[in-house]
This record gives C-alpha cells, structure tokens and sequence, in this order.
C-alpha cells in the first residue's frame, strides 16, 4: 500500500493485469530439467555472449533488461518459493523431529541442500515488480512471498509449517555482477528457520550462483555456506565447489563438502560432510566412524509435479503467475514478438506507477511485510501478521508425504 493522503494508489503488480490475465504455472526446476529443453534455442551460447558485448566487467545487473526469449516462464519469487513448497521428501518438517540438537542441525542441512536446483545455463526467471506476491499452501505448510522493495530488488518469504511448528523468514537481495568471461551471482540478506518447539533460530546462507560464459559455458552453484544456531552453539560449514574443469572437461561438478563442529571450538569437527548436491550427501560422524547419508537429491527434487491452475477467480490481482501469465503463455507457445510486447507492457507500467509516487511524494510500502536497513546497508523483514499466510489463500499443492491433505480456504493451484 502507500502511505498518503486520500485513496492509496495501486499495487504495481495488479496495475500490470490485462482484462484477459490468467494464471500459468510451469514445472518447477528439478533433477530432469524438462522445461530447459524444450525452450533452448540451436545457437543458445551465440547469442549469450551477444547480449554482453557491450557490457563492462565490474557491471551490477540486478536490473539488466532481459530480452524475454532468455527468460524463463516463471518469475523469481515463484524460484524462490518452489525452493521450499516442491519437494519430494519432506525435508523442512524433519527439522523438528530431531531428538538432540545434532539432529536438529543436520536436518536443516539437508533442507538447505534440498533448496539448492538444478540452474540452466541461458535462462533467468521474471524480475518481480514491486508489490508482486506469491501465495501457496501444501498439506500444513503455508508459504506467502512479496516483492517489497524494486530499488535494489528485496524479496521477503515468510512461511510456516503447523504440523512440524517450524516458521521460515527469508530477506533476499540478488546481487549478479558481470565479470567479463563469467556472471555472478551472490544473494545477500538474512534466512532464518526456527524451530518453534524447541526455542531454535537458524540463520542459513545462500550459494552463489556462477554462469561461465568463455571457454566453455556452464552454470553453477559455489561458495561456502554458513548455517549457525547460536542457541544450541552448534554450526555446519558447507562448501559448493567449483568443478574447474578445461572447456568443458574433467572437473568434479556439484561437489560439496563441509563439516559440523562447535561455535566455541571451530578446529573440533563433530561430523564431516561429503558428496554432490545432484545426487547423494553423505555425514560421518568423527567421533564414531559411523556413515550415513544426509541427503539423497532423487527423492528430494526428483520427478517433480507441475502445480495446475484450479480456480482463476480465487487468485490474488498481485500473484506472479497472473502478473506474468500473458508472459508466460506467449514464452510456452514460443511467439516471441507477442512475448516481448507482454513483457514490455508489464515492466513499462511498473516504471510509470514508481514516476507518479515520485511527482506527489508518496511513500509505497509492502502488504504483507515491515521492511528496514541499517547503516551497513543490510536489509531485514518481518511478516506484519501471521494469519495472513491462511487468509485470502488461493493456491494449493497438495503433499505427497501427507495422503490426507486436504486444500485450504480456496485453493487455485493443485498438482
């Protein structure tokens, strides 16, 4: 909403609608990739590199215009939300179960791998207009996700699980940067998982995502990741190696190692971490020899299921899969000229709305979150109300792990 005097003006992402918008949802990313094939053109690398030929190492591209036959059909709060409700095993709710706070780390491990998708090279998802929002419930988990900042682009989650008491807080600001032969990606913010039950707050770090352009293309996630409890003084240390490989060849892709130990004693590992995030995780334990797996990728985010559209009206004005349906469909149906107007529509009429507050000096602030920055630039955010994730639901992904699970409120999306 904005704050100022008389009628607040519109949501940019309901102002985006055209009077035939519907609602279009695609696979999510997984193990088969799918999607990715069907959509990547014959001189996909060729035009890549044509698009940075005119950009400068050292370049921020947070708000790169994107031409949309490089697009996903999806947007990102729809990436980052399918990180937490697609999944095969339930690994969020397994947090919870853990009998000692051991357990309860090495779960929220493996539920942080399991966030980790499979990226395809050439393709980026929608950057989402301000106000966007993304609201889905699966069995007992509820999950609502809102654009609540443009400039840079902020991304709040705030998601609960009712059965597990487990409560997920996400602050996300992508920063891709242009390095000359290669892309970064780093995203910065705060993501915590708190177990309810036992009074634990996680804090849990992001991968980077690297896109090699030259020599040879690839797409991949690195970087070290740090997930703390300070509550039970416990810590993990994984890191996403890079495969290093010579055009293409060699190289251990997908690796990743780590180790759990104390916060007071870091040198002193109580587990070792080892394996690749696409297939198998393995944790030993140091003092035992004992071997288990942690994390199995086939049964987490393998064979997928592609949410369906079950009710048009129920859907919010500001949900993704509205805001960029016209996008979408023309992405799917490979008309480019109209998907490139669609999209053009949508973006042009975002950066209108923002022209307007500035000329009256209005003040535009989230819906559903309270957002802050402090002195070093760092943002955080916070769900205004709790019961907002049951209210207005309109999108729904029954569970596999839970046979009995019925739709809440008004489901739209089911699978």
């Amino acid at each position: 909403m904005v704050e100022s005097e008389g009628e607040p003006a519109m949501v940019d992402a309901e102002a985006t609608l055209s009077s035939t918008a519907t609602a279009v949802l695609t696979a999510p990313l997984s193990l088969e990739g799918g999607l990715a094939a069907e959509l990547r053109p014959a001189n996909l690398v060729q035009r890549v590199l044509s698009l940075f030929r005119n950009v400068r190492p050292g370049s921020d591209l947070s708000h790169f215009q994107l031409p949309a036959t490089f697009n996903l059909p999806k947007s990102q709060l729809q990436l980052y939300g399918e990180g937490v409700y697609c999944t095969g095993d339930d690994h969020l709710s397994r947090c919870a179960t853990g009998k000692d706070s051991l357990e309860r780390l090495t779960a929220v491990v493996a539920w942080s791998i399991s966030t980790t998708r499979p990226p395809i090279f050439g393709f980026a998802p929608y950057n989402p207009v301000l106000g966007e929002t993304h609201h889905v419930s699966r069995g007992s988990l509820h999950v609502l996700l809102e654009q609540v900042s443009h400039h840079p682009p902020v991304s709040a989650l705030h998601a609960t699980d009712d059965g597990g008491n487990v409560e997920l807080l996400w602050c996300q600001i992508p920063n891709p940067k242009f390095n000359g032969a290669s892309i970064e990606a780093t995203v910065k913010g705060k993501r915590q998982v708190k177990l309810l039950k036992f009074n634990e707050t996680y804090e849990v770090d992001c991968p980077n995502l690297l896109i090699r352009l030259l020599p040879a293309p690839s797409v991949e996630w690195s970087g070290t990741v740090r997930i703390a409890c300070k509550d039970s003084g416990l810590e993990a240390e994984l890191c996403y190696y890079r495969s290093h490989s010579f055009l293409g060849l060699g190289g251990d892709a997908r690796c990743i190692k780590g180790k759990v130990f104390c916060s007071s004693s870091p040198q002193d590992t109580v587990c070792e971490i080892d394996g690749h995030w696409d297939r198998t995780v393995s944790l030993k334990d140091v003092g035992s020899g004992e071997v288990s797996v942690l994390y199995d990728a086939k049964s987490a985010i393998g064979n997928l299921t592609t949410p369906e559209v079950k009710d048009q009206e129920g859907l919010s004005p500001s949900e993704s899969a509205l805001v960029w349906g016209e996008v979408s469909e023309a992405i799917l149906a490979k008309d480019w000229e109209k998907a490139s107007e669609a999209k053009r529509r949508v973006e042009d009429t975002a950066r209108k709305l923002e022209k307007e507050r500035n000329e009256k000096g209005e003040v535009w602030m989230p819906k559903h979150f309270s957002l802050s920055q402090d002195k070093n630039g760092s943002w955080e955010c916070w769900p205004l109300d709790k019961s907002e994730l049951l209210q207005d639901l309109c999108l729904n992904v029954p569970s596999p792990f839970h046979a009995s699970d019925h739709p809440i409120l008004c489901p739209a999306f089911i699978c």
